[in-house]
Parts: C-alpha cells; structure tokens; sequence
C-alpha cells in the first residue's frame, strides 16, 4: 500500500474516531440535562403565625366545636365580600337551584359602579345554580342581588302570613309586623332590606353574637359588620350543604346561554381564592413541619379600601377534624398578601388541630384531593376527584407501592356529624388519564435506551444518523483495503506487429 493510500486510512479512521467521542460527549451530556431539569411546583417558606398583619383571625374546629387558634376573634370587624357566605346558604335553602329567576332593574342598578360584578344584565333570566357561581367565585354584587331578592319572593310565596314557617322558623307575617307594611310592598319596594333582615336572623339562629348585615353582598357600611368567629360558623353552617362546597371548591366556571346572552361561555371566571389553585402552600409550616392537612375545599375572599382584606376557608385535617379558618382586617394596603398571610393561618392551625389529635383518619396527602398544581412530595395516589369523605367510614383505597391496586383500609368512623356529606367536585365517572399503549413493543419502552429514546427523541435520531455513518464509512474503508490488498497481474507489453521482414515477422 502506498503512502498515499495510508495517509487516506488514517484520516478516514481520524474522523470515525473524532465522531464516536463527539457522540460519548453529546449523550451523557444531554441525558444529564434532562434528569436534572426541575419543573415541578416549588418548595416556598410561608409567613410565620406571628407576623401575619391583620386585625383578628379565627381557627374554629367545628368537629368538636372548640377554637383552637385566635387572635381578637371576638372583635367587630367589617366582612366585605365574605359577607356572601351568607347569602349563598340562603340561596340553598330557600331557592330550587334548576329554577330560573328574572334580574330585575331594582337589583341590577342598586349595585354600585365600583363593585365586583358577575355582568347580569335588567331582564335577564338566567339559573339560580348560575347565580352561585356567579356569587362565590368572582364575587359578583349583581348576583348576590338577585339571590336577596329571589329569596325575599320565595319566602313570602311559600311561606305566607298564617301558614307554615321556613328554615329560619317564621312566614312573611315576621316582615309584616317589622316593616308595618302589607306583603305586596315589602316584596315591591323592600326585597333587599328584608334579606338582610333575614340574613341577621339567621347569624343570630346559628350562634352568632356580632353580627348586623344591611346589604347581601358586603359593600361597605358602618352598620354592616360581624367577628372572625361569627364568620367560621356561617362557614360551618353553610358546608353541610353539599352543592355549597361544590361551588366554594371550583377554580373556574364557564356560564351557560342566557336571553341577554346568547351564546354559552359568555364569560368565564375564576375564583377570587387564590389558595384553591396551589392548595400545597398549606401542607407545611414556616418552619418546615408537616401541618397534616388533608383537603382544603375552598373558602371566600373579602376586600374593599375600608375593611381591608380577609378570607374565611373550609380544610379537613388528617384526624378527619373540618377546620374553619377566618383572616379578617389585613390592610388594604398589603391586600397582596392576602393568600400568604391566609394560608400561614391555615397551615398553623391544622398543625395545632392535629397535635390535638393525632390520629390519621383520612388516608393519603393534600394532593390527593387536588386536581393539578401537586409538589412532588404531594403528587396523588388517590382518586383526585373523590372528596376526603365520599361517605362516613368508606374510605379510597390508597395506591400500593408498586402501582398496582391496595385493598381499600378497613372501615373507620370519621369524627364529625356533618364530615360524610363533604365531597370535592362533581363525584360522579372519575377522570382516567390517558395513558400511551406501547405494549405491542414488548416492553421495548420499559428498558434504558426506550426510556432514553422516549424522553430524547431528537438526540436518539442524531445517535442513529451517526453510527449509520460510521458504519458506512467503515464499510468503505474496508473495501477499499481489500481492493488494493489484492497483488496485481503484471500484464505482458503488447508490441506492434510491422510486417514479415526477410528474417521473420518484425515487432516495433
């Protein structure tokens, strides 16, 4: 082989090998990236119990009825929109929620123009089940109007002077004798300030000891008012109700079609309760302990310039204990930090509900009764559509470690009356996540380079492109070397034939 030729060799065998360490650098290298990439929700420190700035707040154990977290709980503060937990119980019990009411002009333009609003608009008929969510989650006046004044009608059609009470134990006579008035005007001209008179009936029939309401939405007025604690028991009230905390647990809602808006998803809203999306800030303290809760259903928000801001919630502990958690007062001015300072007060008073009782109840984590926004540490290994209590004593079944099925735990009594009828969303098919069926590959997918393949598909490609190349290149090189390897014929020179001479036949 001449020097040409080995020369050539040797560049060709340079370059296979310059293109194999390019390979074993580019793949530990990409891989590595890959595995430490991190986009899961981050671990963050919440705001220590001690330096949330507002002027009261309350934790109330409703299972055994006892405050076991407050500061000035008992003090007069002004609701805001916290004010429609309220009203929203009222709704429930007076109105048919499949039932549709008229927004009438008294409603509508009694709101004032820098109110929140759900956008109703005069005429409009719309379902009472619309008006909750437009209540609860934008935290809509207009809608809490309607609501008022619905029920106002309701009460005095289905419980007239003389006949039977409703759910507050009286009839329309209890109006009439207030207002000094007959029926007819009190519906016409006084429906608002009749459910606020309603609204105060009922604070007062459930507990409630500082409590006046004026309005049904929680504009501000000085003569609209209540306590931390009074707001946990309207908050405990209105939870045994299940549609209550369907509504109070949706992150958003979309609006069905209506005459003044013809077209469904009109508008699509987002619940005020910024706690509700990341309900994880909740599961551990400032100072990293574990605060054991196990659901946090939802709550409602309240800001306006002079009550400042506040939000009262509804959390189920792992002891199966339901926590009411007020935090009313925090300036207007620190107003964004409404969710740190809320979720400071939940987390410590589930940790303080748990030292009271440490006994696990509810199987699994927060994130097990969440539907997305898990930390790793909290990722489901239950059904995320299922509540915390599907029913008294019939608990999920938790996932083995090996991901197949385990037996559902033994039946186990929850502490709490009330706790079975608590259910996170609609619990009806559970969403199955769909999930890439690669067993016509036989498992090719479960092994090292499958997974590696399956999470790089563009670095696999460029791997195969390569080591298709080399392995042409080397065929070539190959044959190449076989081709000149082989000892050449010496072929004999031919010469010219120029004719026969007088000697013989003569070549040149």
């Amino acid at each position: 082989m001449s020097r040409l030729k080995i020369k050539t060799a040797a560049r060709v065998l340079s370059l296979v090998l310059a293109m194999f360490i390019a390979a074993a650098w580019a793949v530990p290298y990409v891989e590595t990236a890959v595995v430490m990439a991190d986009v899961n929700q981050p671990d963050i420190t919440i705001t220590p119990l001690d330096e949330i700035h507002c002027s009261s707040y309350c934790v109330y154990d409703y299972t055994v009825d006892e405050i076991i977290l407050e500061q000035q709980s008992h003090n007069r503060i002004y609701p805001a929109s916290m004010t429609k937990i309220m009203t929203f119980q009222l709704g429930l019990d007076y109105l048919d929620s499949d039932a549709y009411v008229t927004c009438s002009q008294n409603a509508i333009e009694s709101v004032a123009s820098d109110s929140t609003m759900m956008y109703l608009c005069v005429g409009e008929e719309i379902k009472v089940s619309e008006l909750y969510y437009g209540l609860m989650l934008p935290s809509g006046n207009d809608a809490a109007n309607v609501i008022g004044e619905s029920v106002i009608n309701a009460l005095f059609e289905n419980y007239p002077a003389g006949g039977e009470v409703g759910p507050d134990g009286i009839n329309a006579q209890y109006f009439i004798d207030l207002y000094g008035l007959p029926a007819e005007e009190i519906v016409a001209n006084y429906p608002l300030s009749a459910f606020a008179e309603l609204m105060t009936l009922r604070a007062r029939n459930i507990g409630c000891t500082g409590t006046h309401f004026s309005n049904a939405h929680g504009y501000h007025s000085d003569d609209h008012y209540t306590t931390a604690f009074d707001l946990c028991l309207m908050m405990a009230n209105g939870t045994r109700n299940p549609d209550f905390c369907t509504v109070i647990s949706s992150p958003t809602h979309i609006f069905q079609a209506t005459n003044c808006h013809p077209e469904d998803a009109w508008s699509t809203v987002r619940n005020t309760n910024q706690i509700l999306m990341d309900p994880w800030m909740c599961s551990k303290t400032a100072e990293g302990e574990d605060t054991h809760i196990a659901a946090f259903i939802g709550g409602k928000t309240g800001t306006t310039s002079v009550a400042g801001t506040g939000m009262t919630t509804y959390s189920v502990n792992e002891n199966g204990h339901e926590l009411m958690i007020a935090v009313c007062g925090i300036p207007y001015e620190e107003s964004t930090n409404q969710t740190r300072y809320v979720t400071s007060a939940v987390a410590y008073g589930n940790l303080a509900c748990w030292n009271t009782d440490p006994v696990s109840v509810i199987p699994g984590t927060l994130g097990d009764y969440q539907r997305f926004n898990w930390t790793a540490d909290e990722y489901p290994q239950l059904d995320s559509v299922i509540g915390p209590f599907d029913a008294v004593g019939q608990l999920p079944a938790v996932a083995a470690p090996d991901g197949e099925h385990g037996e559902t735990p033994e039946e186990t009594l929850v502490p709490g009356e009330t706790a079975g009828e608590v259910i996170i969303g609609d619990a009806g098919e559970p969403e199955v996540a769909s999930v890439e069926d690669n067993t016509a590959l036989g498992g090719f997918f479960e092994t090292k380079v499958g997974k590696f393949i399956s999470l790089n598909p563009g670095v696999s490609v460029f791997i195969a492109v390569l080591i298709l190349t080399i392995i042409v290149l080397v065929a070539i090189l190959v044959m190449r070397s076989i081709k000149y390897s082989r000892p050449k014929r010496h072929k004999s020179s031919v010469r010219q034939y120029q004719g026969r001479g007088p000697n013989g036949p003569t070549f040149q």
